[in-house]
């Protein structure tokens, strides 16, 4: 049974930087509801919410103060109902970011905690009396956060904090804060949410009270709770961790999955920076003959841009220098050493030839897509804005006053418009690439449109092939006697490729998707690929091709 999560595209939304209704200045649950409309007409099948929790947003709303509420600059739980219910009548489902690992230092837990020793939930965080030996040991943010240790005068205690100082870490090992996280999970479950995004799964299961590796079982307690109350429900875990580690955080029994459904691929998003970066699809290519076989209905999240930094830091020293060279030559562009904090359109700068075959290159991976809000029309960042805040600002809807995201004076906006420049909202807006049928927006629908109705991309066994030059990755899925086809030019130069060592003689290729229009090649040793170019193409019997492949044929070109 193919499960929903596989067959679809996952769009990730900062409900803040959204769309505001009320007009003051901070994007709000009914906006969002109000633009659901565009995302089913995007393609959008599940929209993963960030934390919506009442929060002092020091952090995004990952410090947050109550897990059982909606922040009040976004509504009230009876807006969330209503988004629940249009989401409904658009066949659109709702995954909401799930903050287990730390609080705010303002929850009234951890208040209680530090007013006095005895306090009940004392033990709910990571106390030290002495400063600890690895203070300085172990932080997420190097550069910008000293130590995972802070002391705390009122509660005369170092507490430990893996994140920001004001974001104290839960005791995850306390049966008592186990009970608390189910009682959360189950609680969102029961406002009919599809799933959760598991942030920083690596420290939520990081053993608190003594040695050993990885808690991994706390993960199958948290499948298990919401398998009981709802069978379809998901979690996709925020996990960049070795390779021999990966497939722990699935488990496994009977064959199929124990714990996570889906684990975001931050292997493959780190090499596929890396092609692009050279122009080379050697590391992609042996990245994709590398991924471990998964579990029965496991599934890789593919993204190119996320909501944090780019994070290269599992790239050789070396390896990253050539992203950084090729993407973020300047400080300002880098962050913690690791990643680049910018959007994926500057970082190509702007040239759309290489910015639809790298989204054409997502889009083909094992795996389902994510894609961050703003993406489909090409928006840029503001590296003026703090650490990840540059690519944390509102949506460019139109060249209305703030881009049409919000009515409130300037001065009043949750994060500034992006108003100047290329990616000003003056020049880059949804509305005016509403109206262009070449323009990336319209491009983005053909493309996610088409790859629902290719069903082996999200369900099918992946297998890269040694064809062409350097600068070009052919790799096909199959599933239920079905093949595609891709071919991906990461490099300027066009070239032509022999496909008949792999294309048998039943089978005809068919192009489904193109960067421009092909003529039919004269034989399978004439397959012609532009500079930048890419071609889906479906294998089809000459007896006989399956029910869509028609209907799929050279008239889908869906270049500009």
């Amino acid at each position: 049974m193919d499960r929903w999560y596989r067959n679809g595209a996952f769009y990730a939304v900062d409900v803040a930087c959204f769309q505001d209704s009320d007009g003051d200045g901070v994007g709000d649950l009914q906006g969002l509801a109000s633009r659901l409309d565009y995302l089913a007409r995007l393609g959008v099948t599940a929209v993963w919410l960030h934390p919506l929790h009442e929060s002092p947003r020091r952090d995004g709303g990952y410090d947050v103060i109550d897990h059982y509420t909606v922040d009040p600059r976004f509504g009230t739980l009876g807006d969330f109902a209503h988004l629940m219910n249009e989401a409904d009548e658009r066949g659109m489902r709702i995954v909401l970011d799930l903050v287990l690992n730390h609080t705010s230092d303002q929850h009234p837990w951890f208040l209680d905690a530090c007013s006095a020793p005895d306090s009940p939930y004392r033990d709910w965080f990571l106390w030290s009396d002495e400063e600890p030996p690895d203070r300085f040991d172990g932080g997420v943010f190097p550069g910008v956060q000293q130590g995972i240790w802070s002391y705390h005068d009122q509660a005369g205690a170092w507490y430990r904090h893996r994140f920001y100082n004001f974001e104290p870490d839960l005791n995850t090992s306390n049966p008592a804060v186990r009970a608390e996280l189910l009682k959360i999970v189950q609680f969102w479950l029961r406002l009919g949410v599809a799933g959760f995004r598991l942030d920083a799964a690596p420290f939520l299961i990081e053993r608190k009270c003594g040695d050993g590796g990885p808690d991994f079982e706390f993960l199958r307690d948290l499948k298990e709770a919401i398998s009981w109350r709802r069978g379809d429900a998901i979690l996709l875990a925020e996990a960049n961790v070795p390779a021999d580690e990966l497939l722990e955080y699935f488990g496994e029994a009977d064959g199929a999955v124990s714990r996570l459904q889906m684990l975001f691929a931050f292997q493959l998003n780190q090499c596929l920076m890396l092609s692009m970066a050279r122009g080379d699809a050697g590391p992609v290519s042996d990245v994709l003959r590398r991924l471990p076989e998964l579990p029965r209905h496991a599934q890789w999240a593919t993204f190119l841009r996320n909501h944090d930094e780019v994070d290269i830091g599992r790239l050789s020293e070396a390896e990253r220098a050539e992203v950084f060279a090729a993407f973020g030559p300047k400080p300002e562009m880098q962050a913690y050493g690791r990643g680049l904090r910018r959007r994926l359109a500057p970082m190509l700068d702007g040239d759309q030839r290489r910015l639809r075959m790298s989204y054409s290159l997502q889009l083909t991976m094992p795996g389902t897509p994510v894609l961050r809000y703003g993406e489909e029309i090409g928006m840029g960042e503001d590296l003026d804005l703090e650490e990840r805040q540059a690519i944390r600002t509102p949506m460019q809807w139109s060249n209305s006053v703030n881009g049409g995201f919000s009515e409130a004076d300037a001065d009043d906006l949750v994060a500034p418009v992006i108003g100047d420049g290329e990616y000003g909202y003056t020049r880059l807006n949804v509305t005016d690439q509403r109206r262009d049928p070449d323009s990336l927006l319209s491009w983005m629908e053909r493309m996610l449109h088409t790859r629902r109705e290719m069903p082996e991309i999200g369900v099918g066994d992946h297998e890269t092939l040694d064809i062409g030059p350097h600068h070009v990755l052919v790799h096909r899925a199959r599933v239920d006697g079905n093949t595609v086809l891709f071919l991906h030019n990461l490099a300027d130069q066009a070239c032509t490729l022999d496909l008949s060592a792999v294309v048998g003689d039943e089978d005809e290729p068919l192009d489904v998707a193109t960067d421009s229009t092909y003529e039919k090649p004269c034989g399978l040793g004439q397959m012609q690929l532009h500079g930048y170019g890419y071609r889906w193409l479906r294998l089809r019997c000459r007896a006989g091709a399956p029910p869509f492949a028609e209907e799929l044929g050279a008239s889908q070109h869906s270049g500009s």
